[in-house]
């Protein structure tokens, strides 16, 4: 069973159609017991980073998913869910995150007038990725497969290994997936890409974890 994290802050409604399409059982909780009970994990988000870990910590909910995350539970974090992995978000100010993968979010850069590929932010559409390492959820995904993006800032790892996949914004190799050991974020919206994001949730969940 997969437990979605109901914090108030996500796209449970896409979500879940994606999760019913793929005939994946699964269940909204905002309960932190349940969390760290569960099978397997997803932390959507939509918004702000401090307006969601705002969300999660007035539900006692951060530290539940630290825990199950700890226990070795497999846990997929969904744009600003992917975001709130790291240890800290910069907009509006800097705020701490979870904690489960050193780095810092910070914003995209911005376009300049005379690039001719230049990206408007917020980043809204679809990018191709460059798969930069395999890894559950991302075995079958291969570069230049676009995915869906709607965001302002991105996560950026310390450490390169924890980067699974990237897309280029006005001169910038921007982390579009980080991982660490169960842990899987995407920046994009994978239950809103197709066939490729699709495929996405369903080898990250199918995925044994030792």
């Amino acid at each position: 069973m997969i437990v979605i994290a109901d914090y108030g802050r996500g796209n449970l409604f896409s979500i879940a159609q994606a999760l019913r399409h793929l005939g994946l059982d699964y269940e909204l909780s905002d309960d932190p017991a349940r969390l760290r009970s569960a099978e397997r994990l997803i932390l959507p988000g939509v918004g702000s980073f401090h307006d969601a870990m705002h969300g999660l910590r007035e539900r006692a909910m951060d530290s539940a998913l630290v825990d199950a995350v700890s226990s070795g539970t497999p846990l997929l974090g969904i744009c600003v869910g992917c975001q709130l992995l790291m240890q800290s978000g910069e907009e509006f100010g800097h705020h701490q995150g979870l904690g489960i993968i050193p780095g810092a979010v910070k914003r995209l850069a911005a376009p300049q007038t005379a690039d001719q590929q230049a990206v408007r932010i917020p980043n809204v559409g679809w990018r191709p990725l460059e798969l930069i390492a395999n890894g559950p959820g991302l075995d079958g995904v291969t570069s230049g497969q676009a995915m869906y993006f709607v965001h302002s800032f991105a996560p950026r790892p310390i450490h390169a290994e924890h980067v699974g996949a990237r897309i280029r914004v006005n001169g910038e190799d921007v982390p579009a997936a980080i991982r660490h050991g169960n842990v899987l974020g995407v920046q994009f919206h994978p239950e809103k890409s197709g066939a490729a994001g699709l495929g996405l949730i369903r080898d990250f969940f199918e995925h044994r974890f030792s």
